[in-house]
């Protein structure tokens, strides 16, 4: 087979003036070849008639028909789950490795005689009308905070017109996530458009159980706040959020450049990964400032102030020394019992007050039924009560790390379940009186020499030995003379 790169190159060569054998044998073809392509002066691409028959017999034809009326009859059915009902129908007449030539031709057969399939229209965007927002996951990012991998979603906020984005890192697709990202967006230009539009996430909107949508009290109060005009995607339609939906995927390939860029993907703290997002992000949106300006030109001005990124509830302690927070139980100290609080909710976590002073700041959970118990609220209690541990509801929470829950195992096979009891909760009240991290150091000493971590043992560690008494360092008397000396010599 001769291609049209040999045919060119002949052509060239007879062009500098190379006779007929010496262009076709640089070509790398026979001289009759290269008479026949030089009188035509056509390429192997146009000359060759295009291929009309099958090259090899069909191996479905004897039970095409069947597939073709099953087809006609419904033609969402996937060409998979047809081949498995071929193959148990007909027995050994298939193999599996032909499930790939079988799928050919289902799509060759949708292609001449199925469906129309629906067909999208490209939006023209005009400058200032419309804020998309979505969130996306960043778990494939693989940052790490502190060398633990951080799980966590970006609300992306965009403007289609100039593709102007703006991320902010959350915990969740919540209100509070949703008005911390926006306001972050609208703040950071100083001007609003028209529209905000969103999918039909819980965060903005409702089921009214019939097949549609309506915004949350919340939500809505927040867009009249801002000036915004609210609108949503219809549902299922996800691909009518397509500009900020191409920016999600745009948006990450970007991070992950600078991520590699960086040499690392480790931060010391969620806020040092925040801050370094920020300049990344402003470095992309350097990059559209002539089209960022044009839609700042037409867009008004957000006079609106900044409202808060928490919603707030009152919660009463129970008797468990634990409050009831959207469905989850979180402890608080045990002195609060009976009184009644004020909790603010923020995307990442509560704020605990009473009597207008912060008391405790649990990690926020997500979903229903969950628990955050904090082992110090409860531990003075506890350690009257030692029997109540062994049943406790909570018990798994009272485990910190990895190193107590070693440590309970090695009591549990030491002592008697009683006194591995005990002994694990004088633990805990030495972790609560001191410092956990002293203590956790203190108990690998202990388990990695294969000694039982006792609760003398370890105090003896933690407390270490006695500083010595400070030195008795006599009073500096300085000799101004020297100083007069030194001016002196100067002057």
């Amino acid at each position: 087979m001769v291609t049209d790169q040999q045919v060119r190159k002949l052509m060239r060569e007879r062009k500098k003036g190379a006779t007929i054998e010496v262009a076709a044998a640089k070509a790398g073809m026979s001289r009759k070849t290269a008479g026949r392509y030089l009188a035509s002066g056509q390429l192997p691409s146009t000359s060759r008639a295009p291929r009309m028959h099958r090259t090899r017999e069909d191996p479905f034809e004897a039970d095409w028909p069947g597939i073709e009326a099953m087809l006609a009859e419904a033609p969402e059915l996937e060409a998979k789950a047809l081949f498995e009902y071929l193959v148990e129908q007909t027995g050994d007449r298939y193999q599996p490795g032909q499930v790939r030539t079988f799928q050919r031709k289902i799509r060759r057969w949708r292609a001449l005689h199925g469906p129309d399939k629906e067909v999208f229209f490209p939006q023209v965007h005009r400058p200032g009308e419309a804020a998309q927002t979505d969130f996306t996951r960043a778990k494939e990012l693989g940052v790490t905070i502190a060398g633990e991998l951080f799980e966590h979603l970006l609300c992306v906020v965009t403007l289609p017109y100039s593709r102007w984005t703006w991320a902010t890192v959350c915990r969740s697709e919540s209100m509070a996530a949703l008005r911390h990202g926006v306001q972050e967006a609208l703040f950071r230009l100083a001007c609003r458009p028209e529209w905000h539009q969103t999918d039909n996430s819980t965060a903005a909107t409702h089921d009214l159980g019939a097949g549609k949508r309506a915004f949350n009290k919340d939500y809505q109060k927040f867009m009249d706040h801002l000036g915004l005009k609210p609108r949503t995607i219809a549902v299922g339609k996800s691909n009518q959020n397509g500009s900020v939906e191409a920016r999600n995927g745009a948006l990450k390939r970007g991070i992950e450049q600078h991520l590699l860029l960086r040499g690392s993907r480790d931060f010391t703290t969620v806020a040092d990964y925040e801050a370094w997002l920020d300049t990344v992000l402003d470095k992309a949106n350097a990059t559209r400032s002539v089209r960022v300006t044009e839609e700042k030109a037409v867009m008004e001005p957000l006079t609106a102030r900044r409202l808060p990124e928490w919603t707030e509830v009152r919660p009463g302690v129970s008797s468990w020394s634990t409050i009831r927070v959207q469905h989850n139980a979180y402890s608080v100290p045990a002195r609060l019992i009976g009184e009644q609080l004020r909790v603010r909710i923020y995307d990442d976590r509560l704020e605990v007050y009473f009597a207008d002073e912060l008391q405790c700041v649990p990690e926020r959970l997500h979903g229903r039924h969950g628990h955050r118990i904090d082992y110090r609220h409860i531990i003075w209690w506890l350690i009257r009560k030692p029997a109540a541990f062994a049943r406790y509801r909570y018990r798994e929470e009272l485990f910190p790390t990895l190193v107590f829950r070693r440590a309970y195992d090695e009591l549990c096979v030491h002592r008697s379940a009683r006194n591995a009891d005990l002994y694990y909760l004088r633990l805990l009240h030495l972790a609560a009186s001191t410092l956990q991290s002293d203590v956790e150091v203190a108990l690998e000493v202990l388990l990695d020499a294969g000694e039982v971590p006792d609760p003398d043992a370890v105090k003896a560690l933690v407390e270490g030995p006695r500083a010595s008494a400070v030195p008795d360092v006599p009073e500096l008397q300085p000799d101004l003379a020297d100083y007069d000396q030194l001016l002196g010599g100067v002057a």
